[in-house]
């Protein structure tokens, strides 16, 4: 019995060793920080699992309330659909007013929620930004110009801006959730989110054709922290977080040298989230003043020729009655603009099995948005 549990141990610790040596160390990191703080898998409470930049507020402005918030219960179908999807939180914004709030799972108005991929369309407003700050003179300018090392590269001289945001860098690298060796998962627990984007080498030529890939938005992360010379949480804090009156503050995780995951990882509440959609909803004005470039807004949520269903790192349907714009996150993400009907909404949970169109945009948004539309 000895013999065996040594070679057992024996075998483990060769295999922990040919792991280890092959790059992947980052599982242990990964299954010491889920043991010891949550969820096995990633999860919209992850917000201590990570060290954090804070997104800072000021003078919070709380929602007005609708004269008719919370009095219309959703329907019994449609509550199941969210309860079978794992749903945390369902926020509605109409002309301008909290109408409607939900919340699941000890959640409430409080809670941090993790944003994942929504912080990628959050990225092309911070850009619309840096161009109006001056930091860039459009969204077509070279990557290039602000790391040198992309000009002697075959396909990474003709990288811009813009093919980041419309996920057309032609990286090698293939998006993949479901299994613990694949790129997204090291980019979720790596040390040094810029030696692994560095290190993904652009083999195809950029603008071409769609493929969705995280690490064109770590690299556009990268790239707006060294022109800025902000950290991404202080720019986003300047920017949105304090002219929209957030009423708490928010964490974006980092990787162990303090640099924002900027794929994914905001930490907000419900409420907060939907007044980025609402900005959105109105064209970039807050109060009278053009936190986006009226045109840059435009652009941002204008679909590609390669992809009618992708604009700005912002997803669009314009399939449906109503053309609808919408900031996407794994696990069931979504802020939502609907503009026909001057309203937002904000949906969150942990549900990775969400059935897709053949443009890979999830079906739950036309229901949410049937929905909320025939109830309000």
């Amino acid at each position: 019995m000895k013999k065996a549990i040594l070679r057992i141990i024996a075998g483990s610790t060769a295999v922990a060793g040919i792991i280890y040596l092959s790059g992947y160390g980052y599982i242990f990191k990964a299954i010491g920080i889920n043991l010891k703080k949550g969820p096995m898998t990633p999860s919209i409470d992850d917000a201590d699992k990570f060290p954090s930049n804070i997104i800072s507020n000021s003078t919070p402005e709380p929602w007005k309330k609708n004269f008719t918030y919370n009095t219309k219960k959703i329907s019994e179908q449609f509550e199941d659909e969210l309860r079978k999807t794992r749903t945390s939180s369902l926020i509605v914004i109409k002309d301008n007013t909290l109408i409607h709030e939900q919340y699941w799972k000890n959640h409430d108005e409080f809670s941090l929620m993790n944003s994942f991929s929504m912080a990628k369309g959050f990225l092309s407003i911070l850009l619309g930004c840096a161009i109006d700050d001056g930091f860039l003179s459009s969204e077509d300018q070279l990557i290039s110009t602000v790391f040198p090392e992309y000009k002697n590269t075959k396909f990474g001289k003709y990288l811009t801006f813009r093919h980041l945001m419309t996920m057309q860098g032609g990286f090698d690298w293939d998006e993949e959730y479901r299994h613990p060796f694949a790129k997204n998962s090291k980019q979720y627990f790596v040390e040094d989110l810029a030696k692994q984007t560095f290190e993904t080498e652009i083999n195809k030529m950029p603008g071409i054709c769609y493929e969705y890939q995280s690490v064109s938005a770590q690299l556009l992360g990268l790239a707006l922290i060294k022109i800025t010379g902000k950290s991404l949480a202080s720019y986003f804090s300047e920017k949105l977080w304090i002219p929209l009156g957030m009423e708490s503050t928010a964490k974006w995780s980092t990787d162990e040298k303090g640099i924002e995951k900027a794929f994914c990882c905001i930490h907000a509440t419900a409420r907060d989230l939907a007044k980025i959609g609402q900005l959105i909803l109105q064209n970039g004005n807050w109060n009278g003043k053009q936190l986006i470039n009226k045109d840059y807004c435009k652009r941002m949520l204008s679909p590609t020729k390669e992809n009618d269903a992708f604009c700005y790192t912002i997803w669009a349907n314009d399939d449906e009655a109503s053309n609808v714009r919408f900031f996407y996150g794994f696990l069931g993400q979504f802020i939502i603009i609907v503009p026909d009907k001057n309203m937002v909404i904000v949906k969150t949970g942990f549900y990775n099995k969400l059935e897709v169109d053949d443009k890979k945009r999830p079906l739950q948004v036309k229901i949410l948005v049937d929905e909320i539309k025939n109830l309000f």
